[in-house]
């Protein structure tokens, strides 16, 4: 064997042995060969791979990692061991920022509400196209009945059905009220708990005097049947204060 490989395999063993040392924990230093030290205390020249350098000896380390390199015969494992536990935890960091996927944000708690509102009668078409025109605007669903009585029911995020409420009570119209209402705190913007898919006029049949002042009453009748494929028969008994009959009973 000749004189610079038997060096070279002289400071593998003593690399061995230090890291040993460093890493006495049984699976933390690990041989590809488990004979590999028993071959080169030996002398055998033809050295099984070990995993970690081989008979050459003339490591040349990258040097975005370690500034210059190693001196032949100087000990190079340990130091760049000790190099990785110093500067390890930047790396680690900026790979963990890079590619963990960011956290979800926390959906925000709102209130979600429902309001059902009566009016003696809704005939004014400025009024008609005004309550649809803020229905669309803030984004929420329900409907409009016009006629004699007037009911609107309103439903959204607990800010865009107030807004509703306030814009279009004002200026003037005095013969309205809100009868009931029904809200339950949710995450996100509630979509999953309406009842309507849009804001929308409701026209029904009608009956009565069609005179000059168009005083003719809706078909509560049908009314009570649009309630009930809304799941909202509940409503017509706070509403008219009659007792809806279910075709059930």
């Amino acid at each position: 064997m000749s004189a610079s490989v038997k060096e070279s395999l002289q400071l593998q063993l003593l690399e061995m042995e230090m890291l040993f040392s460093m890493f006495p924990n049984q699976g933390e230093v690990k041989l590809e060969d488990v004979n590999a030290l028993t071959n080169i205390k030996r002398g055998d020249f033809l050295v099984p791979q070990t995993g970690f350098c081989p008979t050459g000896y003339t490591l040349q380390w990258n040097p975005q990692l370690f500034h210059g390199t190693f001196d032949p015969g100087e000990l190079c494992v340990c130091a760049a061991i000790q190099w990785l536990q110093d500067n390890c935890g930047s790396y680690f960091l900026s790979r963990k920022l890079a590619y963990e996927p960011s956290a979800q944000a926390k959906p925000v708690k709102s209130t979600f509400l429902r309001m059902w509102i009566y009016s003696h009668h809704i005939y004014q078409q400025d009024l008609r196209k005004k309550i649809l025109e803020v229905g669309k605007r803030l984004d929420v669903t329900g409907f409009c009945m016009t006629g004699k009585p007037g009911i609107i029911c309103v439903e959204g995020l607990k800010g865009q059905c107030e807004e509703f409420w306030h814009t279009i009570r004002y200026p003037n119209w005095k013969h309205i009220s809100c009868k009931h209402a029904e809200s339950v705190d949710t995450e996100g913007d509630g979509r999953n708990l309406r009842l309507f898919h849009a804001f929308e006029e409701l026209l029904l049949e009608a009956h009565g005097d069609y005179g000059l002042r168009n005083d003719y009453h809706m078909n509560l009748g049908q009314f009570l049947e649009f309630l009930k494929k809304h799941k909202s028969e509940h409503v017509f008994q706070i509403l008219f204060g009659i007792e809806s009959k279910s075709s059930e009973s």
